[in-house]
């Protein structure tokens, strides 16, 4: 009897070292809150050297100080630092140069030309001026922006040969009022000096030799929020803003050092008026400047559906634009425009006649919503998918005419517009990238599954998407072809890992390259939610993610989660950029709450119709759905 006893103890014993060694680590609220301090830090921004035979990237491994800079070489698979110099003196990879033996790139405010084969780098210019706008169409030579103004570089292997200003911008000349007054006239009469100073009909013959001539802008400096140089560098396009901010707002300070209250100026009232932006063309050449006309775009003074039409269908005046940058052909003296109304419900691509300015509308598309969706620009000025292929004769950009985000070609010459994918239903294409041979995309999609992320190549000719990433169960994000585009570098993570670095080389499994996480995170068992989908109130699916707690735990109370941002995805399986909220709800499943994440109205990743849910109503569909979701 009394063996047994001992027996029994020592198992109690045993169970109770077994829980204390195992047992779940308790989450403190300060602790996730920290973020990455938490976490662990993850790699950032992975580049290929300029032969495909190293991945460069910037890591805080330790997550202390500053991240620092990282090689992995492909053949051996080693993983080392780098010093700092050693990174800035890199010869990056750049897609755009591929055509050319070798590689022009700026590294430290210096043009160095590199060699493909030999990797030997030749310092052809050198400047502690500000070099931006770098563009190389030719063998020999490129062009590019020192402060504001353009210049043309003839070069070969063994150095610089020419360097020529091409432009030499001034402020806006001041128009001075005429003077028509007798004194004035007598003035003239009296004075040689004064007929001197007269424009001559005639200007005097330029030398080869002399300084560029000067081009006065069509506005104010600050109001230049762009300029452009054609690949032949004869015309330059220049964006102007027109300012629509309202007053500025005075808010007082109540607690100074004086004891005072100081008042300073925030940020402006809304205005009742639109921005606008123009865009004008400079003709190097012969020195004249010419604005692009707008008017002829379809309904471009056509008021929306919600506005009251009592008065009319249209406008007075042509509606407020935005002019994104100029997209060149590389063998016609040809420019695509994306035109953004400002209201958001019209997109036109233009096409600009670099000859005579001319433009030609090529797509309409109008949304009574807004405009929107990926590859289509979300927000005002940010760049959307557009390009030339095919010796210039086809254009290729997204639309969302089916519904979902998808990628279009339309023939110049034929005027044709077809889907490069015909299977492009019921899911998005996130982003587009040509090839170098321009003849496939590189493609970021999700399908099947909109909770996840999928990298492709999709053939022009054929029309079909080969998988590059197949990321079923996660996503992926700052995606880097290498040079001889059969390699790809990644960042990858799933909805309770946060992201690492990935290189797939050929057809092989990728290989996980780093381990960014702290003990601290890898300690606790993060839960990987429940996907799901309900049916909300007017029949549309609605994708969540659901946290419950174990049936010991639960305590019968729940917690609905709303992201922010409005048009975002949080309802996916990869690492949320809630982060820190996606911690907080592990540490309530543990106090037996059940927390429900909803891609709520408005949410991206699930099309036009889901992305316009909330349009004129907010606090509508985007309320309905928690509430539907409870």
């Amino acid at each position: 009897m009394q063996k047994l006893l001992m027996m029994r103890r020592l198992l109690v014993f045993f169970c109770f070292l077994n829980g204390f060694l195992f047992a779940q680590p308790t989450l403190d609220l300060k602790e996730i809150m920290k973020g990455q301090d938490f976490t662990g830090y993850w790699p950032e921004a992975p580049q290929w050297n300029l032969d495909g035979s190293a991945v460069y990237f910037r890591w805080n491994k330790d997550g202390k100080g500053k991240s620092e800079p990282y090689k992995y070489t492909i053949k051996t698979g080693a993983l080392d630092t780098i010093s700092e110099v050693e990174m800035d003196d890199l010869v990056l990879f750049d897609q755009t140069q591929v055509v050319f033996p070798n590689q022009l790139s700026l590294i430290q405010n210096s043009l160095v030309l590199t060699d493909r084969k030999t990797q030997k780098s030749t310092l052809l210019f050198q400047t502690d001026q500000f070099i931006s706008d770098i563009n190389r169409y030719a063998a020999t030579e490129a062009t590019f922006r020192m402060n504001g103004d353009f210049y043309l570089l003839d070069f070969n292997a063994t150095g610089m040969q020419k360097l020529t200003q091409l432009t030499r911008y001034t402020g806006p000349k001041k128009e001075h009022s005429i003077d028509s007054s007798q004194l004035q006239k007598q003035q003239t009469e009296l004075f040689q000096y004064i007929r001197d100073q007269k424009p001559r009909d005639k200007e005097q013959a330029k030398s080869r030799f002399d300084v560029v001539k000067e081009t006065a802008l069509p506005a104010d400096f600050s109001s230049i929020s762009g300029r452009y140089l054609d690949p032949l560098h004869q015309v330059v396009f220049i964006r102007v803003d027109e300012s629509a901010e309202g007053k500025s707002t005075i808010v007082p300070s109540f607690i100074t050092d004086n004891g005072y209250v100081k008042t300073f100026e925030a940020r402006a009232k809304v205005s009742a008026q639109e921005p606008n932006q123009t865009m004008h063309l400079h003709f190097i050449e012969k020195d004249t400047l010419i604005q692009i006309d707008c008017s002829t775009l379809t309904d471009i003074r056509k008021k929306p559906a919600y506005m009251d039409t009592i008065g009319g269908m249209y406008f007075k005046k042509d509606r407020p634009v935005f002019v994104h940058y100029p997209v060149f052909a590389k063998s016609k003296p040809l420019a695509l425009l994306d035109v953004r109304a400002a209201d958001n419900k019209d997109r036109w691509i233009v096409m600009v006649n670099l000859l005579d300015g001319k433009i030609s509308e090529l797509e309409h598309q109008h949304d009574e919503a807004w405009i929107g969706g990926p590859g289509i620009s979300e927000w005002n000025m940010e760049n959307a998918t557009l390009g030339f292929v095919q010796q210039d004769e086809v254009i290729y950009f997204q639309s969302e005419e089916h519904g979902f985000s998808q990628l279009y070609e339309l023939n110049l010459n034929t005027k044709k517009k077809a889907l490069v994918y015909p299977g492009g239903q019921g899911f998005e294409m996130q982003s587009v990238t040509q090839s170098s041979d321009v003849t496939r995309y590189f493609v970021v999609h999700n399908a099947p599954n909109a909770r996840s992320l999928q990298g492709a190549w999709l053939h022009r000719i054929h029309r079909k998407m080969v998988p590059v990433i197949s990321n079923t169960t996660g996503g992926f994000k700052d995606a880097a072809i290498s040079p001889n585009e059969q390699d790809v570098v990644y960042l990858a993570s799933k909805a309770n890992t946060p992201w690492e670095l990935y290189v797939k080389t050929g057809t092989k499994q990728a290989i996980k390259i780093t381990t960014s996480t702290s003990k601290a995170f890898r300690d606790y068992s993060w839960k990987s939610p429940s996907f799901m989908t309900f049916k909300a109130s007017d029949g549309k699916d609605v994708h969540a993610r659901l946290y419950a707690p174990t049936e010991a735990k639960k305590n019968g109370a729940a917690v609905l989660f709303v992201h922010g941002a409005g048009y975002l995805q949080n309802a996916h399986n990869y690492w949320s950029t809630y982060h820190r909220e996606y911690m907080f709800h592990n540490l309530l499943t543990d106090l037996g709450y059940t927390v429900l994440d909803i891609d709520y109205r408005a949410s991206d990743g699930y099309g036009r119709d889901f992305r316009t849910g909330i349009y004129r109503h907010m606090g509508g569909k985007d309320l309905s759905d928690q509430l539907d979701g409870k």
